[in-house]
């Protein structure tokens, strides 16, 4: 690998580990770039996803406090989470590499929308949280289940997805349910990538670049990615993700 694509790999693993503890949406900066560098769609996802899982941690790590009383929730919320991330990783090799070719552009597109209207997203979801419900419902655990199927498939804006379930159907603090939301993305992250190296193609070299950037990205994004400009951040994932649309239109 020369020199340059392994920095820039580094460097893509730490952006998407702060956005991903922030937002959710990190994929859309290391997927974009593997694909840049030749890596097939599939060994890009499924390795993109292997090295992403070290910055779930250090994430989780950073937002311990907010996490603070909330085990039973999330260990609650972890079956459903963990269930949904089988069986998307298990859909992404069991479908024909063309499939996964020809729908990942309209994910990272649906990806892009729920990035641009993130913030209305978020105080509209303020505005009809639901008082005194602090335990997930079954309409909870489906989408927490559905957003893990996501997760294991591909993964971009799965936290934006998770955040706004949790949003709709808890009664807290968004940091709270943004901490929870790590922790749920990471373990789709963790089953899936167990999955994809057993059973699939793992570009090392590439997956152990992004795992060691996204350490650092995890605890930037826990310490410091609050401070970020939100409409600069979404400015650049949204130039990033069309890059990656045309990217596999091409």
């Amino acid at each position: 690998m020369p020199p340059l694509h392994a920095i820039a790999i580094f460097a893509a693993g730490i952006v998407a580990g702060t956005i991903n503890t922030v937002v959710g949406s990190g994929t859309l900066f290391t997927f974009p770039v593997l694909l840049g560098f030749g890596y097939p769609p599939v060994t890009a996802n499924v390795s993109n996803t292997v090295g992403l899982v070290p910055g779930s941690v250090t994430g989780a790590i950073g937002y311990r406090r907010e996490l603070s009383g909330q085990r039973a929730r999330v260990t609650q919320l972890a079956g459903a989470s963990l269930m949904g991330g089988i069986i998307g990783a298990v859909l992404l090799l069991s479908l024909p590499a063309s499939a996964f070719k020809e729908i990942v552009p309209a994910f990272i597109a649906i990806a892009l929308i729920l990035i641009v209207v993130q913030p209305r997203l978020s105080k509209l979801l303020a505005r009809h949280r639901p008082h005194g419900r602090t335990r997930p419902g079954p309409l909870v655990m489906l989408g927490v289940f559905a957003g893990g199927i996501y997760g294991g498939y591909f993964g971009a804006a799965q936290g934006i997805m998770v955040l706004a379930i949790l949003s709709l159907g808890l009664d807290d603090e968004l940091q709270r349910l943004n901490a929870v939301k790590v922790v749920l993305t990471g373990l789709v992250n963790l089953v899936s990538g167990v999955v994809f190296i057993f059973a699939a193609h793992v570009a090392w070299g590439a997956a152990g670049l992004i795992a060691a950037g996204s350490l650092i990205g995890g605890v930037v994004g826990a310490r410091y990615g609050r401070r970020l400009s939100p409409g600069v951040l979404r400015a650049v994932i949204v130039v990033v993700g069309i890059t990656a649309i045309v990217r596999l239109l091409a």
